[in-house]
């Protein structure tokens, strides 16, 4: 990122911003063609001087207009049709459309891959025919309008806001100013400019898949993301927000094929624009290892704790540069495993990059100081205020919004709060008669288990593993055998969770659900489970939650038993899955109808 002090927007930051993505060229990759690149593009604040100049309308007062540019069909009648299907949208959720601009593009030098696939680019313009949106309020307008466009029509933005616009595509750092002509026009200044070069790991290239997208940049990969995007789907059908409008048309938040960082992306705007600070979301969704920190201030770690409660951690190895078109910052995860250098100029001028020297020209007699990315720690630049405001302030402001201690301290109950449970010892002809219905084997036993219980460590082994995978082989299977976390394994150093203890976290919480986009006490009244495996006495005291003078009686225990008739087959134990997920449905009504009952 590239961004000022000086609280007005220059031309020199898109320039530079531009130059430092050229020399971040090592970093991108190409395909079988060195002239097809995985991607590259640049976000900036709205450049006004711009927009006035090129767009052929009479535009309102900065920030009261929204623009994006929409990769369009390349027929001609096709583009048509989507431009008029767009203009509907854009009237029924209350906007007008001021203006279609033609981006003027010079597609010499790409590869036949970049060209096949690529699109028509056409910047549209809209307002608040009264004139009273402006800013986030008009951008959560554009929101809706995007995502139903998406939905409805299959055009994808690569922005659509007042506050911010894209530029980006299946280039090479090289290529990105000769192929958007904007790029050159001198009238294009900005506060804030944000550019990467994408190296793509768990999708393949594509022009919607390029980075930036529409409010941040990421150099890593989401090892959770799968996890992550199932919690944010089951929460769909709880989100709701006044600020937002009806939720039907928006759903799936969530793209079908997205890249790790594009989801995160998506989730990240849906926080920020239902009424977080755009910092408030970045945290929810990125915190640090808070959990084993003694020095961490009370209020700021109840503050996490909470959060906690309402969202799981989107883990890297991550490094995400984010902005709004005033505030831009930067942030790493817990873990700390990607590289981030800053420096602040005598000038105001503020340079952050994945490595240092990425403007050479800048002489070290005119750095007056520079530094690093932390593992959780925040850097962040507010253009309105021209300062850098420290980390400590930030968490502090966040932290005082609500109670959050109150909330957490008076509602969370960890497990061993729970009254205990008469323990059960099974006979050893009973453990085995289980080890065998549920697929363990000798192997099993010797090889992971027993090493496990008499070390207390995970089992090492040097060989691979040359089992067929689970959904192919032509034995039973343990259940577990069949769910196993993808990521890519090719940047990502592995993690040793008991000698960098401080950095890891098995706990989850269990407990109602309700409106992600809202903060109420209500979130915190969770059961706190330290470790990811239930044995049977934990298993007996969830059965009685109702029994648990702690929790006031607020849980009402519902028992699914998850038994077939393994002599029908597949069609039985689909038949039992149908019969299951009716089953929870109507315990689920019945739960509802409780006094003060809530979903578990």
């Amino acid at each position: 990122m590239v961004t000022t002090l000086n609280k007005r927007p220059e031309r020199k930051i898109v320039d530079d911003a531009i130059e430092v993505l050229v020399n971040l060229n090592h970093r991108g990759a190409v395909g079988a063609e060195e002239n097809t690149g995985d991607g590259a593009g640049i976000l900036m604040s709205m450049p006004d001087e711009f927009m006035r100049a090129t767009i052929d309308a009479e535009l309102p007062e900065e920030g009261h207009y929204a623009a994006g540019i929409a990769f369009l069909d390349r027929d001609i009648a096709t583009s048509g049709q989507q431009e008029q299907a767009i203009a509907r949208i854009v009237e029924e959720e209350g906007l007008k459309v001021l203006a279609w601009r033609v981006v003027p593009t010079n597609p010499d030098g790409l590869g036949l891959q970049a060209l096949a696939s690529m699109p028509a680019f056409k910047t549209l313009v809209v307002a608040d025919p009264e004139g009273k949106l402006a800013g986030v309020a008009l951008d959560r307008k554009t929101f809706r309008i995007r995502k139903r466009v998406e939905h409805e029509v299959g055009i994808y933005f690569a922005s659509l806001s007042s506050r911010t616009i894209t530029y980006k595509g299946m280039l090479t750092t090289m290529q990105l100013k000769p192929f958007f002509l904007d790029l050159s026009d001198e009238r294009m200044k900005a506060k804030v400019a944000i550019v990467h070069s994408r190296f793509s790991t768990n999708t393949f290239p594509s022009w919607p898949l390029a980075q930036p997208f529409r409010l941040l940049a990421h150099n890593g990969e989401i090892n959770t993301i799968q996890g992550n995007r199932n919690w944010l789907s089951a929460r769909e059908g709880r989100l709701s927000s006044e600020l937002l409008g009806e939720f039907e048309p928006l759903l799936p938040i969530t793209t079908p094929g997205y890249s790790d960082s594009g989801t995160f992306d998506e989730c990240l705007e849906l926080l920020h624009l239902a009424g977080r600070s755009l910092t408030h979301a970045v945290c929810m969704m990125l915190p640090p290892a808070w959990e084993k920190n003694g020095q961490l201030d009370p209020d700021v770690k109840a503050f996490y704790e909470y959060n906690n409660t309402l969202i799981e951690p989107w883990d890297g190895p991550a490094h995400i540069v984010f902005t709004d078109g005033t505030q831009v910052g930067a942030l790493l995860d817990r873990n700390g495993f990607r590289p981030g250098r800053w420096q602040l100029t005598d000038d105001g001028y503020v340079v952050l990059a994945s490595e240092a020297g990425v403007l050479p020209e800048i002489a070290d007699e005119h750095i007056v100081s520079k530094g690093r990315l932390e593992p959780g720690k925040m850097f962040l630049v507010d253009t309105e205020e021209g300062r850098i405001i420290p980390d400590e302030e930030i968490k502090k402001n966040l932290a005082s919004q609500h109670p959050y201690r109150q909330w957490v301290e008076g509602n969370s109950i960890e497990m061993s709060q729970l009254p205990k449970r008469e323990h059960v010892n099974h006979s050893g002809q009973s453990v085995q008669r289980r080890q065998r219905a549920f697929g363990y084997t000798e192997e099993d036993l010797k090889l992971l288990l027993m090493p496990m219980a008499n070390t207390g460590k995970e089992p090492l082994g040097s060989m691979g593993n040359d089992a067929p995978l689970a959904a192919l082989s032509s034995h039973s299977r343990m259940l577990f055998d069949y769910f196993t976390q993808k990521f890519a394994q090719v940047t990502n150093p592995p993690l040793d969770w008991e000698r960098e203890k401080i950095v890891t976290c098995l706990e989850s919480a269990i407990g109602p659900e309700p409106n992600l986009l809202s903060d109420s006490e209500l979130h915190a009244k969770k059961i706190l489970i330290p470790l990811p495996v239930l044995n049977s006495d934990e298993m007996a005291q969830l059965k009685r939650l109702d029994k648990a003078k702690l929790l006031g009686g607020y849980y009402k225990p519902y028992v699914v038993k998850g038994l077939y008739q393994v002599a029908g087959g597949g069609k039985a134990l689909k038949e039992r899955l149908d019969e299951i997920f009716a089953e929870n449905r109507r315990g689920h009504c019945r739960r509802q109808e409780l006094p003060g009952a809530v979903r578990p």
